[in-house]
C-alpha cells in the first residue's frame, strides 16, 4: 500500500536507482503514477506492505519499505524489479546496471560508468572533497546521514592516495 515518502518510518529499508540522465517532466509524471501503481498492489506472499518512493534530482529513484511486520520476500524483491525494468524500457534510460557512479559537481547531479571514474578525477571533476552518493544506503535514515558523502570518505578513497 503507497503511503508518502515524508510518512515511512526512518527505518524503513531503501533501494536506490540511479539513471543515466535526467528526466524530463513528462518523464517524471509517468514514473511518478507508474510507481505509485506499483506501491498500491506491492505484496509479499499476498500481504501488503506499506511502501513508497522518492525522485531526487529529477534522475534517481529511491524505493522504500516499512519491513517492521513484514519483511520484503525475493518475490517482492523481483517485482519491483520488473517495474523499473519497464521504466527503463519505456523511456529509454539506465536504472538497474550497478556499474555507475553519481556525484554533484558545480551543482549538478553527474553519473557516469565506472569506467570513466579515473578521467573525472584525472580532469578535476571528482576530487577528494566532491559529494558522492553511497550507494551502501540500506534505511531511510541513511539519506540523511550516509547518502551524499565526500569522496574520500567512500570506496572511492583508494582513488586519491597521494
Amino acid at each position: 500500500m503507497y503511503l508518502p515518502f515524508q510518512e515511512m518510518p526512518e527505518t524503513a529499508r531503501v533501494w536506490v536507482y540511479q539513471a543515466d540522465r535526467k528526466f524530463n517532466s513528462e518523464e517524471l509524471e509517468f514514473i511518478k503514477e507508474k510507481l505509485t501503481a506499483f506501491c498500491d498492489q506491492w505484496n509479499t506472499h499476498g500481504t501488503l506492505m506499506p511502501t513508497s518512493f522518492d525522485l531526487q534530482y529529477d534522475r534517481i529513484i529511491i524505493l522504500t519499505v516499512d519491513e517492521a511486520s513484514l519483511g520484503a520476500s525475493g518475490c517482492s524483491i523481483d517485482s519491483s524489479v520488473r517495474a523499473l525494468r519497464e521504466i527503463e524500457q519505456q523511456l529509454d534510460v539506465n536504472l538497474l546496471d550497478q556499474g555507475k557512479i553519481s556525484f554533484i559537481n558545480e551543482e549538478n547531479v553527474v553519473t557516469s560508468k565506472l569506467q570513466e571514474l579515473k578521467t573525472h578525477i584525472e580532469t578535476g571533476n571528482l576530487k577528494e572533497e566532491t559529494p558522492v552518493f553511497n550507494p551502501l544506503v540500506t534505511k531511510k535514515q541513511d539519506l540523511s546521514d550516509r547518502w551524499l558523502i565526500p569522496a574520500k570518505d567512500s570506496w572511492l578513497k583508494k582513488y586519491f592516495v597521494h
